[in-house]
C-alpha cells in the first residue's frame, strides 16, 4: 500500500478527528484515495475515545472532484473496496460529518451521502453525479443514497439529468442537512462537533444504530450498482464519450471540471453542441 499521502488526520481535540482531503490539483479520487480510506477507516475503528469525525477538504473549489474512471479501470477491485469503506463508514459507532465547501461530485456525492450528516457552504458547494451524462451509472453508493434521502424523483432528476445542483437546492430536497453562509460553515460545524463531543460515547453509538435500521443500504445493493460500472464502461458509447471528454480538459483544473454538470449533455457520440 502508498504511504497515506492524501489526508491529514487532527486529532488535537478529544473524542474527535478532522480529516482534511488534499490531492492536488482538483481532488481526484484514485485506486490510492480509496486504500487510504481503508486504512483510515481501520484507524477509526481501533481508537475508542473518538466519537465524532469530520471530513473536509484543502482546496475550496473542489471537495471532491470524482473518480479517475481511467485509474480505477486498472485496479477494478478498488470499487469492492469502496463498498467496505462506505458500509464501514455508515456503520461505524463514531458520527461522521462532511463540511463541504465546492464541487463534490460522483464518488465524492457518494462518499459525503455515506456520512451521517453533511454541512454545506451556500457560496461553494456544488452536487453531482455525472455519470450517465459520459455512458456509466454511479456505481458508489449515489443509487442507492438518493432515492433514501430525497425520493424517488428527485433521485431520479439528479441521477438522469447528469448535472451540478448547488447547495440550496441539495438542501431544499433534503440531499444535505443545511447550508450556510462560508463564512459561519465553520463555527457551525465546531459547534455541532463540540455539543456532540461532550455526549457518552455509548449512547451516541446506540442512537446512531437504531437510526440506521431505516435509510442505510444493504451490501448486496451497493453491490448491485457497483457491477454495472465496469460493463457499462466497455460499451462503445460510453468509450466514444469518454475518449471526447479526455480532450476537454479531464483530470485537470479547467472549466470542464469547473463546470463538469454542464457538459455532459453535449458529449455524445459524434455529439454537437
Amino acid at each position: 500500500m502508498a504511504d497515506p499521502t492524501q489526508f491529514n488526520t487532527d486529532r488535537t481535540h478529544p473524542g474527535q478527528w478532522t480529516i482534511t482531503f488534499s490531492n492536488p490539483p482538483i481532488n481526484m479520487f484514485v485506486p490510492a484515495t480509496i486504500i487510504e480510506l481503508g486504512a483510515l477507516m481501520t484507524d477509526l475503528e481501533a481508537d475508542p475515545s473518538v466519537k465524532v469525525v469530520v471530513f473536509q477538504s484543502a482546496n475550496p473549489d473542489f471537495f471532491v472532484a470524482h473518480l479517475d474512471v481511467g485509474k480505477a479501470a486498472e485496479r477494478p477491485e478498488v470499487l469492492g473496496l469502496w463498498r467496505d469503506f462506505v458500509l464501514r463508514l455508515s456503520s461505524t459507532p463514531v458520527v461522521s460529518i462532511a463540511k463541504i465547501r465546492g464541487r463534490t461530485r460522483g464518488i465524492g456525492n457518494e462518499f459525503v451521502l455515506a456520512c451521517d450528516m453533511r454541512f454545506a457552504s451556500r457560496q461553494s458547494a456544488l452536487f453531482g453525479n455525472p455519470e450517465v451524462g459520459v455512458g456509466l451509472v454511479p456505481g458508489g453508493g449515489a443509487l442507492e443514497w438518493l432515492p433514501r434521502l430525497v425520493g424517488r424523483s428527485r433521485a431520479l432528476e439528479f441521477v438522469l439529468s447528469a448535472d451540478d445542483f448547488d447547495a440550496d437546492i441539495a438542501e431544499r430536497y433534503g440531499w444535505v442537512n443545511r447550508t450556510l453562509d462560508d463564512d459561519q460553515l465553520d463555527s457551525f460545524v465546531d459547534t455541532l462537533v463540540h455539543r456532540l463531543a461532550s455526549f457518552d460515547h455509548e449512547t451516541l453509538a446506540a442512537a446512531k444504530a437504531q437510526v440506521n435500521r431505516f435509510g442505510v443500504p444493504t451490501a448486496a445493493e451497493l453491490q448491485s450498482s457497483n457491477d454495472l460500472f465496469f460493463p457499462l464502461l466497455a460499451l462503445p458509447g460510453a468509450q466514444a464519450r469518454r475518449a471526447k471528454v479526455r480532450n476537454l480538459g479531464y483530470g485537470v483544473r479547467s472549466d470542464f471540471e469547473l463546470n463538469f454538470g454542464r457538459v455532459p449533455p453535449f458529449a455524445r457520440a459524434g455529439g454537437r453542441r
